[in-house]
């Protein structure tokens, strides 16, 4: 398979996405883990299964010693550039926005990893936060409901493809596991507050009312995505990350 420069769809440091035909892939950097990119693939073989409607995994394959993912192109602008180009229907798309993904928390995925589990990992990697935060937070962590529901774990307006008739698909399954939709609401949140605190309070407020669920709750998981989301290293968020990790903010 021959890839082209100008066919480069995003550029990161870890990996480079191309189009190439009616495919994407993505090539990844040979410092990241094949470990990674495998487990990557199965997610996405995994969430296939259910009745949701994603981008199929074509292939596993090296380029140029680089280990990459072949994956069905799903034509369509994302959610983020329709959020951002039509502003005065905000609410509309928010409260599409949060079907989708109410959508994907109705699924079950027995095989995926679970979500306790992960996070449970991701923090005690932390060496950044001393051991009593860290054990705080485990023992938060502990103390929530264990649930079962498919949870995209990087759910926000840019992993999100509509089409032209108006179907939307989920996008980029990497980060998925079974567990507590209010988790992954908490992460939801977190990454749009990253951007625009007054969409992320928008998209708290739509997936409370349509999912019946308490905004109390979904706040005490904050301190934990926070965690689990710094844990990606990415030094961008660390400054923003580290304001939510104060586990006495919402006891």
């Amino acid at each position: 398979m021959k890839l082209e420069e100008q066919n480069i769809i995003v550029k990161r440091p870890y990996k480079t996405v191309y189009r190439s035909g009616d495919s994407i892939v993505k090539v990844f950097a040979e410092s990241h883990p094949k470990s990674d990119v495998l487990n990557e693939a199965l997610l996405t073989a995994r969430i296939e299964e259910t009745e949701l409607d994603i981008p199929r995994i074509k292939g596993v394959f090296c380029v140029d010693g680089k280990w990459a993912i072949e994956i069905e192109y799903k034509e369509g602008r994302t959610m983020e550039d329709i959020m951002q180009s039509d502003e005065s229907n905000l609410e509309k798309h928010m409260s599409s926005f949060v079907d989708l993904q109410l959508k994907v928390h109705r699924q079950r995925s027995p095989l995926l990893t679970g979500m306790k589990d992960k996070i449970t990992r991701q923090i005690n990697s932390l060496k950044i936060l001393d051991a009593t935060t860290r054990y705080e937070l485990l023992s938060r962590l502990e103390s929530m409901p264990r649930h079962n529901k498919v949870c995209h774990g990087d759910f926000n307006p840019s992993n999100v493809i509509v089409g032209t008739d108006g179907q939307m698909t989920v996008v980029d399954w990497a980060h998925a596991a079974q567990g507590n939709a209010s988790a992954d609401a908490a992460m939801t949140y977190l990454l749009f507050a990253l951007k625009d605190q007054e969409t992320a309070d928008l998209y708290l407020k739509t997936f409370c009312r349509k999912s019946d669920t308490a905004r109390q709750y979904v706040q005490q998981w904050l301190p934990i995505v926070a965690a689990s989301q710094l844990a990606k290293e990415n030094k961008l968020e660390k400054e923003f990350l580290m304001r939510w990790i104060d586990v006495i903010d919402y006891q």
